[in-house]
């Protein structure tokens, strides 16, 4: 069975960061493709980013673009994401997840943006 364990949100106020991870277990963790989705309060899920299974290619949606950065340990069978300059409508439960619909992520991690 695969599990996916997320650490790391939290309160912060806009231009703050955070620096979430996910712990894999139950697959072969250098071999998926990891990504990160979001749901803002009241909205559907939304891709936020993926990285290859080396950690040689990134992707970003446009909203998080040049803020947030995907990164990976497959020693450690974890996958990052640090936020920077956040902005309130980054608000939202955050999952890592095995594919980019999300059809198979965390229990999500509660990160909030306000003044």
């Amino acid at each position: 069975e695969v599990q996916l364990v997320e650490s790391g949100g939290g309160s912060v106020h806009p231009g703050g960061s955070l620096r979430l991870s996910c712990a894999a277990s139950g697959l072969d963790f250098s071999t998926a493709v990891m990504n990160w989705v979001r749901q803002a309060p009241g909205k559907g899920l939304e891709w936020v980013s993926l990285i290859t299974t080396s950690g040689a290619h990134t992707r970003y949606s446009d909203s998080v673009k040049g803020r947030f950065t995907i990164s990976r340990d497959n020693n450690r069978n974890t996958v990052f994401l640090q936020m920077n300059d956040l902005k309130t409508e980054d608000t939202g439960l955050y999952y890592c997840a095995t594919d980019p619909n999300g059809s198979n992520r965390s229990q999500g991690t509660q990160v909030t943006v306000s003044s």
